[in-house]
């Protein structure tokens, strides 16, 4: 783990913040804007899932693009910035490594479509939903896994946890999200999908007496 003296809070930690601030108000916009009449719960589902496909696509999906022409260290813009501002706290991203780039490709890719799925499903209550819901958080959750695993059996050495900052905002908040949120989707399927079935087994149950 690096060993710098730690930081304070810069500009552009700042403007990162707040545009990861903007990213959450745009899926609260959305979710506003089409949740229409669902339930308390799949309105926090579908806020979720608009902020998980924004990110995708309007944060990693550059990150990708610059890792493939180049490395975001080399690269310049805003979100360049942004990412050279996380890279302090994990340096592999700054460095186009193959396996965060293979799993953002993923994630960019993959997840997004199954994000934009499951909206669908659940604003129009589809019979695969919970298929989805489920795919989608057990891809989210192996590529959290993969992304720090591989650093953590080396030692962390490209992890700096020398400042609050970078550990509990960046690496903790940032990804710990991204875990906890599709557990408890997992959750959530496993309820829903359990109570069918014993609404089901009774059914059946009520038929036979009949």
């Amino acid at each position: 783990m690096a060993s710098s003296a730690p930081p304070g809070l810069s500009l552009v930690s700042v403007l990162s913040l707040l545009a990861c601030s903007g990213q959450l108000l745009a899926a609260v916009l959305l979710t506003r804007r089409y949740c229409g009449r669902s339930s308390t719960q799949n309105w926090w589902i579908l806020l979720w899932l608009f902020y998980d496909v924004i990110v995708h696509l309007t944060l990693e999906g550059p990150f990708v693009y610059m890792s493939l022409v180049g490395t975001v260290e080399a690269s310049e813009g805003p979100l360049a910035e942004l990412w050279k501002e996380y890279g302090k706290a994990d340096s592999r991203w700054l460095v186009s490594d193959p396996t965060i780039v293979s799993i953002e490709i993923l994630t960019v890719i993959l997840d997004s479509l199954l994000a934009l799925l499951l909206i669908h499903a659940v604003l129009k209550d589809k019979y695969y939903r919970h298929f989805l819901q489920i795919a989608l958080s057990v891809c989210e959750l192996y590529g959290g896994w993969m992304t720090f695993c591989p650093d953590w059996l080396m030692g962390s050495p490209h992890l700096n946890t020398s400042s609050l900052l970078y550990l509990w905002v960046y690496l903790v908040l940032f990804n710990g999200v991204w875990v906890l949120v599709p557990v408890l989707l997992l959750l959530q399927s496993w309820f829903s999908l359990r109570s069918l079935h014993v609404l089901r087994a009774d059914q059946s149950k009520a038929a036979k007496r009949q």
